[in-house]
């Protein structure tokens, strides 16, 4: 049977309209490692001024799960941040949503690691006042979160001056200086829920924290990701938080907001703000 012009033209607009309205339904799947496949790798979309929101999406074969890395990328020069302590909200500790609700941030992540009261393990200063004042020598506690001059660092402990500073917490492990990965000590191979925070090529903040109901990210796949630039994080400077069940964020900006919460509260938090015009 002979078919006209316009039967032809018609099939072909209906064939790439479901090609455009109905794509491949195959998901995105970049091998990462033996084990970790990455499924989406999301890209940065801004979501207010200063700030830009992200995700990717894992798939662990052994054992088998899936998880996500929330991320949001800050202009420190017109985002600030500074240290919130659960104490000023006459609370023993408080969840990430919780700090941003009561201090006016625009968004918070877990800080430093604490005992079972509620008191840092590591040099710990807010606001001039040196709550711990012990910069630790722990193998764990190699790396610092500061506010200097007005300017967010991330340092080695070693290269950390607390005078110099108006906030700051030690933490770790610091998991890349100068675009080097760090030696970890022994022991802290495994997959966890984890919380980092690094200083980009540009200056800029980077946040990110591992939604996952089990398992995570190992710290070798952390300095893998963030330092090679095929995954466009690009990051020299990057500082493990407090993981596991602190592990969390949250951020709220006009309509968009994201949610990690943490299984526990935490007595401090990173908290960010928008600069006064």
């Amino acid at each position: 049977m002979k078919r006209s012009p316009s039967t032809f033209v018609l099939g072909l607009v209906l064939l790439l309209f479901h090609a455009t309205v109905f794509p491949g339904q195959a998901p995105i799947r970049i091998k990462f490692n033996d084990t970790l496949t990455v499924t989406e790798t999301g890209s940065w979309r801004s979501v207010g001024k200063g700030v830009e929101q992200r995700k990717l999406a894992f798939l662990r074969s052994e054992p088998n799960y899936t998880m996500e890395l929330k991320l949001l990328r800050l202009d420190p020069q017109i985002i600030s941040a500074r240290l919130l302590s659960s104490s000023d909200m006459q609370a023993k500790s408080a969840s990430a949503q919780s700090f941003v609700e009561m201090s006016g941030a625009i968004a918070a992540v877990n800080g430093n690691y604490f005992d079972e009261r509620g008191r840092p393990l590591a040099y710990l200063k807010i606001g001039d006042k040196e709550i711990n004042r012990v910069v630790s020598k722990h193998a764990l506690y190699t790396g610092t979160f500061a506010i200097i001059n007005g300017n967010p660092m991330v340092l080695h402990r070693d290269e950390f001056t607390p005078a110099q500073a108006r906030d700051a917490l030690q933490s770790g492990p610091l998991l890349l200086n100068r675009g080097t990965a760090v030696q970890t000590m022994p022991g802290l191979g495994r997959y966890a829920r984890r919380s980092v925070l690094g200083i980009d090529k540009a200056g800029r903040i980077v946040i990110a924290v591992t939604d996952a109901v089990i398992g995570g990210l190992s710290f070798v796949e952390l300095q893998e990701l963030f330092s090679n630039s095929k995954w466009q994080l690009d990051t020299p400077e990057l500082l493990n938080l407090d993981g596991g069940g602190s592990a969390q964020l949250y951020f709220k900006l006009g309509r968009a907001e994201e949610s990690v919460p943490g299984t526990s509260e935490v007595p401090i938090a990173i908290g960010f703000f928008v600069k006064a015009n």
